[in-house]
Order: C-alpha cells, then sequence, then structure tokens
C-alpha cells in the first residue's frame, strides 16, 4: 500500500498547484478561485491565446508547459478526471487574444464535453474559439472503440509546435489547420510492468504476474489489449518502435521527433537505456531522428512503465518546434 504525501482527502492538487506557482512565479500565476495556471509571459506577437488541460496526476502536463513560446494557460482537473468547464471557460476568457483562443484537447469522453461547453459559452461572449485534438494513442486505434484513439505523449509536442506557430503570428483557423496535421503525423505506445497507486485508497489499479507487461496501457491505467513478458528492453522497443513506424509510415528522408517518456517511477537509468535501443532501431531502419525529448513530461502518478511517441516533422514544423520556450517543465 502507498501512501501520499498530502493534507487530507481532496487537497493534494490545490496544494501542489499553490506551491507550484510559488515556485515558478517568475513564469506563471495560479487562480486558486477558478483553478487555472496563466503565464505570467506572452509574445506580444501571438493573435490567439493557447490553452490545454485535463486531469492531475499526469505532471508536468499540463501546468508544466503554461509560459512563452507554449500555452498561455491550462485547467488542472482532479486526479484523472477532466477539468470543469467553468475552470476552461474562465482560463479562456482571460487569455483570449484578439483572434480567440484555441483549445489544445486530448481525446477523452469529459475533456470533449466539458471543453465543449465552455466553447459553446465564449461563444455566447463572442470570443472566437476553436480545437485541436490529440489523439495518438495507438493502443486504442481500434473501430469497436467508439471514442477513438486516446490522447497521450503527442500533446506535448502538439503543444510545443503550435506555441512557436502561435507566436509567428498564426491566426486561429490555420493553427487548426496545421495543429490538426501535426497530430496526425503523431503516434505513441505505453507499457507498464506495474499500475499506478490509487491516492484515495492506496491500491494499485491493477496487478500483473511477476515479468509480465500491460503493452498498450493508459494514461488512467485503462489496461492493454494484451501483455506479454518483459523480456530484454531492445526486443520490446524494436517492438514498439515497428509498430509506431507501421502505421505513421514516414517518407524517406522524412524526420522524426521522438519522446521517450516515463510514465511516473521509472528511473533516468532506464529512460536513456530505452532511449538508445530507440537510435539502434531508427538507424537500422534508415529513419532519421530529426530531435528527442528523454524523461517525465505526460506520467500517470507512480506507474511504473514508459511511452515512446514519434512525431513525422517536415521542416516547417522542426523551426516551430525549435523556437524558443521557457516553461517551468521545458525551455531552450
Amino acid at each position: 500500500m502507498t501512501g501520499y504525501f498530502e493534507n487530507g482527502v481532496g487537497e493534494l492538487v490545490p496544494d501542489a498547484l499553490s506551491g507550484f506557482a510559488r515556485a515558478h512565479a517568475d513564469l506563471v500565476e495560479y487562480d486558486a478561485a477558478d483553478g487555472y495556471v496563466t503565464a505570467r509571459h506572452t509574445a506580444p506577437t501571438r493573435r490567439v491565446g493557447l490553452l490545454s488541460g485535463g486531469g492531475s496526476g499526469h505532471e508536468p502536463l499540463h501546468a508544466g508547459y503554461v509560459g512563452a513560446g507554449m500555452l498561455d494557460a491550462a485547467c488542472p482537473g482532479r486526479i484523472f478526471t477532466s477539468p470543469h468547464n467553468r475552470q476552461v471557460f474562465r482560463a479562456s476568457r482571460a487569455v483570449a487574444g484578439p483572434e480567440g483562443v484555441l483549445h489544445i484537447v486530448k481525446n477523452y469522453t469529459g475533456d470533449r464535453i466539458n471543453f465543449g461547453i465552455a466553447a459553446e459559452r465564449l461563444a455566447d461572449e463572442g470570443i472566437a474559439c476553436a480545437r485541436v485534438l490529440v489523439d495518438d494513442d495507438l493502443a486504442s486505434d481500434s473501430e469497436e472503440i467508439a471514442a477513438g484513439r486516446r490522447g497521450t505523449g503527442a500533446t506535448v509536442l502538439v503543444e510545443k509546435v503550435l506555441g512557436g506557430a502561435a507566436d509567428a503570428g498564426t491566426g486561429l483557423d490555420k493553427l487548426v489547420e496545421f495543429g490538426t496535421a501535426v497530430a496526425g503525423r503523431c503516434r505513441t505506445l505505453a507499457v507498464a510492468s506495474a499500475a499506478h497507486h490509487a491516492p484515495t485508497t492506496g491500491e494499485p489499479a491493477f496487478a500483473l504476474p511477476s515479468g509480465e507487461l500491460e503493452y498498450g496501457v493508459g494514461i488512467h491505467g485503462e489496461r492493454a489489449g494484451r501483455t506479454r513478458g518483459q523480456g530484454r528492453v531492445g526486443a520490446l522497443v524494436e517492438e514498439m518502435t515497428d509498430a509506431l513506424l507501421d502505421d505513421l509510415r514516414p517518407g524517406s528522408g522524412e524526420p522524426v521527433v521522438a519522446l521517450v517518456n516515463g510514465l511516473g517511477s521509472v528511473t533516468s537509468l532506464e529512460l536513456y537505456g530505452v532511449f538508445g535501443e530507440l537510435c539502434r532501431v531508427l538507424d537500422a531502419r534508415r529513419v532519421r531522428l530529426a530531435r528527442h525529448l528523454v524523461g517525465d513530461y505526460v506520467t500517470a502518478l507512480d506507474m511504473r512503465g514508459f511511452s515512446l511517441t514519434l512525431m513525422v516533422a517536415d521542416q516547417v514544423v522542426l523551426d516551430f518546434y525549435d523556437a524558443p520556450v521557457r516553461t517551468p517543465a521545458l525551455r531552450w
């Protein structure tokens, strides 16, 4: 049984956000009354505010990516729970630019509903609002899943690229068109050898036999379609990478951006080993790795697992990806 360090039931998220804002007071502000985080600095060339959000427990997503060059606001919900439409509405109103606000939404039913209600309320006030949906999870790409692919690790890459595009003065309609295309060139696969522990009970979300992996696990502890033996990490990464490449089918000479992401309790030692194996497979497949991130970017509380994300990128995408960023969790 795992005990979380907290003051009491329901206090972990607001306490964490208050501390987060204090730790990064030069970059962000926290509106405790309405439960959202906004950037202190944004490019004067921005015509559209960028906003994302979702359940807490995935830190540093999303509040960690609020700041110059990325998000103007983030709306954290309760753990693994969509933010309320009131949060999204008020945060959107606070950061909307002359051409409105763009919502970057992970493909989950609760998120889609609450962001959709907020968009309707914004329209009633004459504030233009549009959405880019992130649905990169290859494991949930099935005709049997009515909601479609889940939104996972690619959210970070999409938010970064759209941040660069917004700083360049791109208008709302073009951001939607561009962001939708970028999201469509991203795929993610995740594996886990142990589930996260729920803060309310301290119990694991699921149990696995020793030496087994959930292959295609979700970031809320959604069970995978199958399990496999853990085995050697090289063989595992090769299987995952080939699956991503088979779906994305990058053209000859098309580079990719890679995210090797820890889901909460995998060590940096392991993640760099995974990255080395990813590089080996990409080299063997003659796929050029143009950029990469290695670390904890989209976690699932203390889940013992990792995800691989590949984004096929042309030079325009790479230029926006390379654009300056200064957030609590990402900066260059």
